[in-house]
């Protein structure tokens, strides 16, 4: 008797990374601080990484090219983090606050 769990179902993947991937589109809009965007995005960025492993596991004549895919947007998720804190540090120094309305205009 073949029992189907939910793992087995491309569907059930897909929803998780959308359901990430609504949330960081939503947190980078509502959030005031710089802070709170970034983890938005990197929410964004794990979204398309799910439904890209996701479509490698069903879909793909190679399983390893999702899992490429994936290791890429790692690499991207890690260097916007290095250089959104660089600047979040930057901005602080001279605004003495991260949050976003508070620095409209960059101007020196």
């Amino acid at each position: 008797m073949n029992v189907l769990t939910l793992s087995d179902h491309l569907g059930a993947y897909l929803v998780i990374g959308a359901f990430l991937f609504a949330t960081g589109i939503y947190g980078m809009a509502r959030r005031r601080s710089l802070i709170g965007m970034l983890i938005a995005a990197e929410l964004v960025l794990a979204g398309a990484s799910v439904n890209f492993m996701a479509f490698s596991h069903f879909l793909a004549p190679t399983p390893a090219t999702g899992q490429i895919i994936t290791l890429f947007i790692m690499a991207i998720a890690a260097a916007e983090v290095a250089i959104t804190l660089s600047i979040i540090i930057a901005v602080y120094r001279n605004y003495k606050s991260i949050d976003a309305e508070d620095v409209s205009e960059l101007k020196e």
